[in-house]
């Protein structure tokens, strides 16, 4: 994509003021073809505070951010359902935006959003960082050694006593769990290409002590079943919360040759010749490789390792899962 020429260093402007906005700004802070120039938050504290350590201005809101004449990159890093209105005004106002996933819990939306950010030639980046991970890059690179690939098992569980009143607890602003937490479906679709059908069983928990109409919850569990236009079915598993008692961060691929095992942050590869084991290196660092690719394309035009029209098929198969969840229906993908 042709995208309008940039002056460096880069006014960047970063609304949230969480683990990934802090993330962000320390990965930025001493490269010297960025400048961090202002900061909104969810609060004034919170906002002052990080102005602060980064040497920014705060500013009131994100309304008030997103319409400075002098920024020419947004980082939005907020919660979930905050960010298509932001990328939307901030691509309206011609600035670059990079943004966490999901890109906006509304698939129409989205599509717009990228349809948007071609006719302003502006850079629409949305974060995946999960592909530049060493389980990502180990799966890819020993992927050819287990054959043919007939099933996948992904599942990412996190107990949680007790569950926090935050926005990640919370329907709306969370949104529907593999929407919200997009990278469960993002990896398989990168591995494993295009998606048939989806089918889907989510089941909430409700906080006991607030009021039935309370959108907070205290647990969730959400299941969803792919099958892939090769044949390959993927299980889903994402759940988080105090109902749940056992720790899961695991991935199986099962192939005709073989079979990779990931818990954790260990991997093996099982054959018929034995086992050997992956390493998978450090997962820390990502969302500095994540912003070094995006200067370079900014600079340099380097392609980038992800593009927001996979990140929008993604989103399209997490919807279709909300839908299924919805209407315990078997949905199929255009």
């Amino acid at each position: 994509m042709v995208i309008k020429s940039i002056r460096f260093p880069l006014q960047v402007g970063v609304v949230g003021t969480g683990y990934a906005a802090n993330a962000r700004a320390e990965a930025l802070k001493a490269d010297d073809r960025v400048h961090l120039r202002a900061v909104a938050g969810h609060s004034p504290a919170t906002t002052q505070a990080f102005a602060q350590t980064y040497g920014m201005e705060p500013c009131d809101t994100w309304q008030t951010l997103v319409g400075r004449p002098d920024l020419d990159l947004i980082l939005v890093a907020t919660a979930n359902y905050l960010h298509g209105p932001i990328v939307r005004a901030a691509l309206e106002a011609g600035k670059h935006v990079v943004v966490e996933f999901p890109l906006t819990l509304d698939l129409a939306e989205a599509d717009a959003l990228l349809t948007l950010a071609r006719s302003q030639q502006c850079l629409l980046h949305i974060e995946h960082i999960e592909l530049l991970g060493g389980l990502h890059q180990a799966s890819r690179q020993f992927l050819p050694q287990v054959g043919e690939i007939f099933a996948v098992d992904y599942a990412t569980v996190t107990p949680q006593r007790p569950a926090p009143r935050r926005w990640t607890y919370h329907r709306e602003w969370f949104g529907f769990p593999l929407m919200g937490a997009l990278s469960r479906i993002h990896r398989l679709t990168d591995l494993l290409g295009i998606v048939a059908t989806v089918s889907c069983q989510l089941r909430y928990w409700d906080d006991p002590t607030i009021a039935p109409s309370n959108p907070y919850y205290t647990t969730c569990l959400c299941q969803a079943q792919l099958q892939f236009d090769q044949g390959i079915v993927a299980t889903v598993t994402y759940g988080k919360g105090e109902a749940l008692w056992q720790t899961a961060r695991s991935l199986t691929i099962q192939g005709k040759q073989g079979a990779l095992l990931f818990e954790g942050d260990t991997g093996q590869l099982v054959t018929a010749a034995g086992t050997q084991d992956i390493a998978l290196g450090s997962r820390r660092g990502l969302f500095a490789q994540d912003m070094q690719q995006v200067l370079a394309y900014l600079q340099a035009g380097t392609p980038l390792y992800v593009t927001p029209e996979a990140s929008l098929y993604a989103l399209k198969v997490a919807d279709a899962a909300r839908r299924s969840a919805a209407s315990q229906q078997v949905i199929a993908i255009a």
